[in-house]
């Protein structure tokens, strides 16, 4: 396996795999791998993020890879999916690949709408605007609304400094052209699909067609919060994953959609 990986808690426990959000890595589920402690956590740095940045970017290609991670470390044992906006697209598209492969997953905000007409405009449009990626204001910007920790931002930065604007292109190209396979509507898996009342409408019209595709879905939004509510209510955020795997009721806060 090529993908940085790390792990964490109980390794004889059910395992759940964390997927971070684009331009993010591993270290965004902090707060997740310490609540979590009871189960065997194992976090990857994505292709082209944090400690796996020299991989090539693709979402089927890495669903593949993180398919047979699953195979290699957790055979047999019950596994639950977690992921962000582009490792919520992947957990969709591993999930649809084999629909019996876990037993559990939580999308939270994931894009299922694809924009094929802004693919051509991506790359020039990267390309023209990198030079902010290095600008430490810019950057404190973005992690503003990313929800992203003072402890965490200079290395946020270092990393996003580190992103090649081919790596950056490519991702974005890969999520707003990403679009739900037929193959969804066999998963069996109970599926949460979580996210913010804040969210772009896309994220919206997404949640509402993923829940459309499979009956094992249910949905909740959190009122007043963005894109990256692990990040930006992460104690909410952790009980709303526990009640759901535990099959009792929502916390507070969680607005069935």
């Amino acid at each position: 396996m090529s993908l940085f990986i790390e792990e964490f808690g109980d390794k004889q426990a059910p395992m759940m795999l964390f997927l971070h959000g684009g331009g993010l890595a591993g270290w965004m589920w902090e707060e997740q791998i310490d609540y979590f402690s009871h189960y065997h956590c194992v976090v990857v740095d994505l292709p082209g993020h944090g400690k796996s940045a020299h991989l090539p970017f693709s979402i089927k290609s890495c669903a593949k890879q993180l398919i047979e991670l699953i195979e290699t470390y957790a055979p047999g044992k019950e596994t639950v999916l977690v992921g962000l906006s582009l490792g919520a697209q992947i957990a969709l598209e591993m999930l649809s690949s084999r629909p019996d492969l876990v037993q559990a997953a939580i999308i939270n905000s994931a894009n299922v709408r694809p924009s094929p007409a802004l693919k051509r405009w991506i790359s020039p449009a990267i390309h023209m605007t990198y030079p902010l990626v290095k600008n430490k204001y810019f950057s404190r910007l973005q992690a503003k609304a990313l929800y992203i920790r003072e402890k965490h931002f200079e290395r946020y930065y270092e990393e996003s400094c580190q992103m090649k604007a081919g790596t950056l292109a490519n991702m974005i190209e890969e999520s707003v052209t990403y679009q739900l396979p037929s193959s969804f509507k066999d998963v069996e898996s109970n599926v949460l699909i979580a996210i913010g009342g804040k969210e772009k409408a896309v994220i919206a019209k997404s949640a509402q067609q993923i829940l459309k595709s499979n009956k094992h879905c249910i949905g909740i939004e959190v009122p007043g919060v963005g894109h990256g509510l692990s990040l930006a209510k992460p104690a909410l955020f952790n009980e709303m994953v526990d009640c759901f795997l535990a099959g009792s009721a929502l916390p507070k806060g969680c607005v069935p959609l």
